[in-house]
């Protein structure tokens, strides 16, 4: 059974990579922050084995993206099997979506607030932490800080500024001592 699953995915492979007679094709130039990419998305009804496999699958898809990122070349195809029924462009405009949370989401916590380097223990701290990060991020941005980094840097030693991010006001008078 691995071995006609393999198989399977190679007729799939090459159906998307190579074939001319593709049922979904369209392709996006994005030329914006150091990249010059060209998204390809190739895609097909699902062949019963995956939908076997994958129940509600309607759709395999493959999408290469080629050209230069940042001075280098890049070549990378992601393939996706899934439920929705849409056209080509629709398609291709939902996984440019799910790029846009990976980089614009999950990419911060990691680089900036070091999230994946933590090791806990216990479910309720992996929890909690996660929250306070997502505040916090929320915070930033909401405050006008698009980059994590340069919030967490105008901030990091402003605790007047952190309090006030989260919505703490000074009292208009100290407490006097008895």
């Amino acid at each position: 059974m691995k071995h006609s699953r393999r198989k399977g995915f190679q007729v799939i492979r090459d159906r998307l990579t190579y074939g001319r007679r593709v049922p979904l094709k369209t392709s996006r130039r994005e030329v914006d922050h150091g990249r010059d990419i060209t998204w390809t998305l190739c895609g097909m009804p699902a062949p019963a084995w995956v939908v076997e496999n994958w129940p509600g699958s309607a759709t395999v898809i493959a999408v290469r993206s080629k050209g230069i990122r940042e001075g280098k070349p890049v070549d990378e195809t992601r393939y996706y099997v899934t439920s929705l029924r849409a056209g080509s462009r629709a398609l291709l405009q939902h996984v440019r979506d799910r790029w846009s949370i990976e980089n614009s989401w999950h990419w911060p916590r990691d680089t900036q607030l070091r999230e994946d380097a933590h090791r806990y223990r216990e479910e309720n701290g992996v929890q909690i932490l996660a929250t306070l990060r997502s505040m916090a991020m929320n915070a930033l941005r909401l405050d006008g800080f698009w980059s994590i980094a340069e919030g967490l840097a105008a901030l990091s030693h402003d605790i007047k500024g952190l309090l006030r991010l989260l919505g703490w006001q000074e009292p208009l008078q100290s407490l006097a001592s008895g």
